[in-house]
């Protein structure tokens, strides 16, 4: 699954809005919706506190492929 839709996926799990998912990971709306819509990928910082927010929530997404 891609990063793209990992994203989308984990929203509609926690039922928040690409802001609220923003808030929780200290970066913008605007990189969350970049992210989402496949127009760029986190660095490894943002990425680890997106596994960090979906391990603290009991949201399971496979880390195991490469930024896509």
């Amino acid at each position: 699954m891609q990063f793209a839709a990992k994203v989308k996926f984990v929203r509609e799990q926690l039922k928040i809005s690409q802001e609220e998912l923003a808030r929780a990971l200290n970066v913008s709306y605007a990189t969350v919706n970049r992210w989402e819509n496949n127009k760029s990928t986190p660095n490894n910082i943002a990425r680890d506190a997106f596994y960090a927010v979906c391990k603290r929530n009991g949201v399971h997404v496979d880390r195991d492929d490469p930024l896509k």
